[in-house]
């Protein structure tokens, strides 16, 4: 598969990730087709990708498009609750939440997504996972097609913030990362290839991030500042677009959770 042989989108989970994931494509040209459990959840979906506070009306007022080409990105997306509407999907992108409102990721519940579509998409199409820390190379042993399945780990908001790792097992065809890179640049994103290791112990931000964490909690513990003050320290003086605190109540949020499971 060449990067050209790629039209149809699929992801699978409309939570807050998985809108902002879907925003993005559309807006990049590509017919999408994004996969949850109910329309209640697609309903909200839409809402998210129109209407949240990253959505796509904030982008109007903010002079990034116009409403025409809103309505136009809105055109190539479609909702749906059935597996058998991403048989012809060349790229598959997971971004499922966790079983429960106290979990962010099921490995066990992605995996059956996976198995679930292995059978009904097209064969030559690439299965990508939007975890923040399971070993790919695990994941991947859910399909039959382990050459083509591979780690994307998006940044929140997904629609705005621009790096992506892309995680290469050792079953990874080159050809498939290349297409992957070459996908995460016309969705105007920058990649980094990230080799997968065992152990579920997330990838460069992630690892990164863990320890800054880590660090804020023992600063609070002491006594040295406040949550809200380590917060503003980190976005106003560092440029994080978070602080420590304030990401740590997002992820439990369980408003950003999608419903999808087998």
């Amino acid at each position: 598969m060449k990067i050209d042989d790629v039209k149809q989108i699929g992801v699978l989970g409309g939570g807050l990730m998985g809108s902002g994931i879907v925003q993005n494509i559309i807006l990049s040209g590509y017919k999408t087709v994004c996969r949850d459990l109910t329309d209640e959840i697609l309903e909200n979906t839409r809402g998210i990708i129109i209407s949240s506070r990253f959505g796509m009306l904030s982008g109007i007022k903010g002079g990034k498009f116009t409403k025409e080409q809103m309505d136009e990105a809105l055109g190539r997306l479609t909702l749906t609750t059935q597996v058998e509407d991403l048989e012809n999907c060349d790229i598959i992108i997971e971004s499922v939440g966790g079983g429960s409102e106290t979990q962010l990721e099921d490995k066990e519940l992605k995996k059956r997504v996976f198995a679930e579509i292995d059978d009904t998409v097209n064969k030559d199409a690439i299965f990508a996972t939007n975890t923040s820390f399971f070993t790919i190379a695990d994941l991947a042993e859910a399909v039959k097609r382990k050459d083509r399945f591979i780690g994307m780990h998006w940044f929140r908001p997904p629609n705005i913030l621009k790096a992506i790792e892309l995680v290469y097992t050792q079953y990874n065809l080159e050809e498939v990362i290349q297409v992957m890179e070459e996908f995460c640049q016309r969705l105007g994103k920058t990649s980094a290839r990230v080799k997968d290791v065992p152990g579920d112990t997330g990838f460069i931000g992630n690892r990164i991030w863990m320890q800054v964490t880590r660090e804020a909690r023992r600063i609070v513990e002491e006594g040295v500042a406040t949550p809200k003050d380590v917060d503003a320290v980190m976005k106003l003086g560092y440029g994080f677009t978070l602080g420590p605190f304030e990401m740590g109540a997002e992820t439990r949020d369980p408003r950003q959770r999608s419903g999808q499971s087998s």
